[in-house]
């Protein structure tokens, strides 16, 4: 239950990221208070995840997958660039996320 949690939160850090993007600078009260709720979730699922997965693989594998969907939107909805580079990153945060969570114990 607490890698579900954990990729719950790591969702919902996509979505507050994604929200906070569109705020435009907190000027935008719609997507402000959606920024907001979405950390609330984000936090409030990654504090469930840490009372029984190691703090810092729970933290390790929270950003890796905020990352991994911040990057994935910034392509599709912001039409930021495809390159190799960024690919291979992102190839390296899935080899560290899957690597966190095969060392975990758990």
């Amino acid at each position: 239950m607490a890698w579900i949690e954990l990729f719950i939160a790591g969702i919902f850090e996509v979505v507050w990221s994604t929200c906070m993007k569109y705020s435009n600078g907190f000027t935008n009260l719609k997507f402000t208070i959606f920024t907001f709720a979405g950390m609330a979730v984000s936090f409030y699922f990654l504090a469930m995840a840490v009372k029984k997965l190691p703090m810092g693989t729970a933290y390790g594998v929270w950003t890796g997958v905020g990352a991994l969907g911040a990057v994935a939107v910034g392509i599709v909805l912001f039409k930021e660039p495809v390159t190799f580079p960024r690919l291979f990153f992102v190839a390296m945060l899935i080899t560290g996320i899957i690597g966190l969570k095969l060392t975990s114990g758990h």
